[in-house]
């Protein structure tokens, strides 16, 4: 269940009449557990509470009914119960019907309200859902609410008006969607200067069978944009003319609206219902995006970036630098008013903008910013200096377009209320400016100067008006305004096998010039290349949230010389992350955060996570294209070891369509009905098969035992199965590969043993997860493997060392390790290693390769667990730490520190290495 869903179950068991027996279940019903848990826990098979009446889930919550006036005794008793702490319940809750308490035994948060508003703190217990809250959620359900219901209004008009369906319209209804947003807003704000002004009207007037609903809210619509000493005679309804003069044109253009079903008029009246005061346009902004978006509704509610997240970008592009210099003026008035002179000046564009978070949040920073200024000066009261057009974006859909500007009114209007006062920010608020701040169109393709162009020049592309900007925008009157210009946002990361032809058009266009290798690129590096061609023409500071991958692998080798070849010096860089929206278990993308700029800098940041949502900097001479300090060495791939190390290749490709693939019930059935088959069986491993411990199997028949391996009937069936699908293939190569349907593309096999890597594995580990793997196995394409390598290699490849070079130089799935021969083995650097290094080297690769025997049958997955390692396998752990002891020493006669040292020797090495050849 999503959170809107979750938010309509937990309302409709607050409607109900309250049933001390049933309202645990229930409860738990509505935040998604299935029949079969409830069953479970009502028969008492797995209610482990102790406290008479109440039900336990572990893990979950210890819920509680009561006799009224005893919720606070109960409470204490799920507080005190032994079985609460035993079954690690996460929450508490005691109710009696009348009133409602619960606390997180984990942070100690507590809720308590009367019973029938406990809906109003659904999100507190979104985790019973297994969905990660953000404490902006959990203090404030409001906007998942209204994009909740506003969500059943959308989708029920366009059911009743199908004709608004279709692409021409969507437009249209989008549109009307944020004139509501709008109405909501400002009934609940006083900016209508009416209780509930604007749904009071709708259902006064409208007919309750909602025949004219339509239209009464076209007359509203058409009032809003016609000043009051106009509106006798264009004929305006009285009903109308009590709403005020809007103009922003918001309102303006055709006032045509949906009709409306009983349902929908229904909507329309609850949705009103809710108290609008409430909205965070950070937060709402990005979830009401996804009601108009088919693809995204299915998750209504998860559709926000937390504001901590857009501080990791915004706060070392600049916000950090404006409250230095704010404590750095302390009480002295000339720099107070230097700094407000300052912030008025500073433009913050978005090209990427989406529904206007990072404008957002920027525009709200620097408005406390300022109001502190102000306070210090002893003009608390004193009108805004910050202008709403200094805050600009590209965003290539309509709908998120128009609701980020209607999310920076709004932000505006609430800096006003919290800074100046309701009577003062109402004052000013109405009517709307008319200038246009958000451009609608392909930032890949408008010239991003037209849109923020150098100090003192008019503004050359920009929308007719505030709601709705053509690409054939037309020019407006105000003058740009901006000193400095700082650019930031989330552009869309889309890999080269997803990108639209549109998409795949954009990188050509921007990247052929540069590169014949733009179609390996992410569809997000063309952000930055505009980024550092745009700063060349207009000085200024750049910083997106980018894939981490772009910085990796042999896409770190296509993509940073263009960007250094064009000026581009990485300012500050964030360390890799999780990206996360509001949403279920570990969804999230891992990310970078990278600033640019092309002017001379004198020093960069390095910013890392750590942990409780701690940051740690680092200041160093310079941040490399791997973002790694101090180093701007690009690693190219190489067809041999750089190091003379032994020859490591890539495992047999099958092409075979799983018929030559035996799962251990086939193998063990294979061999039940043909005895005679099990010499043309081997093991054989890929990267699930190493780390996992999961035995797979292979027909591997050599040549010149073909004819005896056809006699078998199950065999050849198989063999001609593989020759059928491989003559069906339109790739010529694998067409003549039918002709020897009883082999793999490759048939590489050791002699002694094949010392393997898998291909892929997770990030978690402290060591790469390499094993020795004996004959007959084979690897599969899924791992690599040095054929009767000699042992010390091995020591290499389980190092400190060299999950470091990997974890840097190669490319990641997500976080995990993509390992590759060209990239990772054979540019690792290693210094000369005499007989004696190897022969310890060795002796510390077989005291790895004991530890693991002695804990047979535990798998390398779980041996080298972050969790269990040090507990439950110490010996193994104690075998690695003397690898790495006998390696390091090698290298610098000591063990390193860190990483950071580990790094910076072996790209010192990797230079050197380079060179010689």
């Amino acid at each position: 269940m999503n959170p809107v869903e979750i938010d309509d179950a937990v309302s409709s068991l607050a409607q109900e009449p309250f049933e001390a027996g049933e309202f645990p279940f229930e409860f738990l019903r509505a935040f998604g557990n299935p029949e079969t848990t409830i069953k479970r826990l009502r028969s008492g098979s797995t209610n482990q509470s102790d406290v008479p009446g109440a039900v336990l889930q572990r893990s979950n919550i210890h819920i509680a009914t009561c006799p009224i006036g005893e919720v606070d005794a109960t409470l204490r008793a799920l507080r005190a119960s032994h079985k609460t702490i035993s079954a690690k319940a996460r929450f508490i809750l005691a109710t009696d019907g009348e009133a409602f308490q619960a606390e997180d035994m984990t942070s100690g948060e507590t809720v308590a309200c009367a019973y029938p508003q406990f809906p109003d703190h659904f999100g507190f217990f979104l985790p019973l859902a297994g969905i990660t809250t953000v404490p902006q959620v959990r203090e404030s359900s409001f906007d998942i609410k209204a994009t909740g219901r506003l969500n059943r209004l959308y989708v029920q008009l366009l059911t009743d008006n199908p004709e608004w369906r279709t692409v021409e319209r969507r437009a249209d209804m989008n549109h009307f969607m944020a004139r509501l947003i709008f109405c909501f807003f400002a009934e609940d704000t006083d900016i209508f200067r009416g209780e509930k002004l604007f749904t009071s009207t709708m259902e006064e007037m409208s007919a309750r069978d909602a025949s004219d609903t339509h239209v009464i809210l076209s007359e509203v619509f058409r009032s809003m944009d016609i000043k009051p000493e106009d509106r006798e005679a264009a004929k305006v309804p009285r009903y109308a003319s009590r709403f005020p003069y809007v103009n922003g044109q918001l309102f303006s253009g055709g006032t045509e609206t949906p009709r409306f079903s009983k349902i929908a008029r229904s909507y329309l009246l609850h949705i009103g219902g809710l108290n609008w005061r409430k909205i965070n346009p950070d937060i709402f902004g990005s979830m009401i995006q996804a009601v108009a978006d088919d693809e995204e509704r299915g998750a209504l509610g998860m559709h926000y970036t937390s504001v901590p997240n857009i501080l990791k970008v915004l706060n070392p592009l600049f916000l950090d630098d404006l409250r230095s210099k704010l404590e750095e003026a302390g009480d002295n008035g000339r720099k107070l008013l230097n700094l407000r002179n300052r912030m008025a000046r500073i433009r913050v564009f978005d090209p990427a903008c989406g529904s206007g978070n990072f404008l957002v949040i920027a525009y709200k920073e620097m408005r406390a910013i300022e109001a502190e200024v102000n306070r210090r000066r002893g003009e608390p009261d004193r009108r805004s200096d910050i202008p709403l057009t200094n805050f600009r974006g590209i965003e290539l859909r309509d709908f998120p377009a128009e609701i980020a500007r209607l999310a920076l009114i709004i932000a505006e209007y609430q800096a006003d209320v919290l800074y100046r006062g309701q009577q003062e920010a109402l004052a000013e608020f109405l009517p709307l400016d008319s200038q246009n701040w958000i451009t609608c169109g392909n930032a890949l393709r408008l010239d991003w100067l037209s849109i923020c162009p150098p100090t003192g020049s008019g503004v050359k592309l920009a929308g007719d008006d505030l709601f709705g900007t053509p690409l054939d925008q037309a020019e407006i009157d105000f003058e740009n305004t901006g000193g400095e210009t700082y650019i930031c946002g989330n552009p869309p990361y889309v890999w080269t096998n997803d990108q639209s032809p549109d998409q795949k058009l954009d990188l050509r266009l921007l990247f052929e010039a540069h590169t014949r290798s733009w179609r390996a690129l992410n569809y997000v590096t063309g952000w930055f290349l505009r980024l550092v061609e745009y700063s060349k023409r207009c000085d200024c500071s750049g910083a997106f949230v980018t894939i981490n991958t772009v910085s990796q692998g042999q896409h770190a080798t296509v993509f940073w010389p263009i960007i250094y070849k064009l000026g581009g010096n990485i300012e500050f860089a964030h360390e890799s992350f999780k990206w996360r929206n509001l949403a279920s278990k570990n969804a999230g993308v891992t990310v970078n955060i990278i600033g640019l700029r092309t002017s001379y800098i004198q020093s960069a940041r390095l910013y890392s996570s750590a942990g409780n949502n701690h940051t740690t900097l680092r200041v160093v001479d310079s941040i490399g294209p791997y973002l790694v300090p101090n180093v701007t060495t690009l690693i190219a791939k190489h067809s041999s070891s750089i190091c003379s190390l032994g020859e490591m290749v890539r495992g047999n490709m099958p092409y075979e369509g799983g018929h030559l693939l035996l799962s251990f019930q086939e193998k063990s059935a294979f061999i039940h009905e043909s005895p005679n088959s099990s010499p043309f069986l081997a093991r054989i491993s890929g990267s699930s098969e190493i780390i996992d411990g999961k035995p797979r199997y292979c027909l591997w028949i050599k040549d010149a035992q073909v004819e005896e391996a056809k006699a078998i009937p199950l065999v050849r069936d198989r063999l001609d199965k593989v020759a059928d699908l491989r003559r069906s293939n339109s790739d010529p190569n694998v067409v003549a590969m039918a002709e020897r349907p009883h082999q793999f593309r490759e048939t590489n096999q050791a002699r002694r043993w094949t010392v393997a890597m898998p291909a892929v594995s997770s990030e978690n580990r402290a060591y790469l997860p390499a094993d020795l793997l004996p004959y007959p196995q084979v690897i599969s394409n899924r791992a690599y493997g040095i054929y009767d390598g000699d042992l010390w290699t091995f020591s290499l490849l389980v190092s400190s060392m060299h999950i470091a070079w990997i974890g840097t130089v190669c490319g990641r799935l997500e976080m995990r390790y993509s390992y590759t021969n060209t990239l990772g083995w054979n540019t690792f650097p290693v210094p000369p290693l005499t007989q004696r290094h190897k022969a310890d080297l060795t002796r510390a690769a077989e005291n790895i390769l004991l530890a693991r025997a002695a804990h047979f049958p535990a798998t390398i997955a779980e041996m080298y667990d972050p969790d269990r390692m040090d507990r439950d396998f110490p010996s193994l752990r104690a075998a690695h730490e003397a690898n790495d002891e006998v390696l390091e020493r090698v290298y610098i006669g000591r063990r390193f520190r860190n990483d950071t040292e580990r790094l910076e020797k072996l790209f010192e090495l990797y230079s050197k290495a380079v060179a010689r050849r």
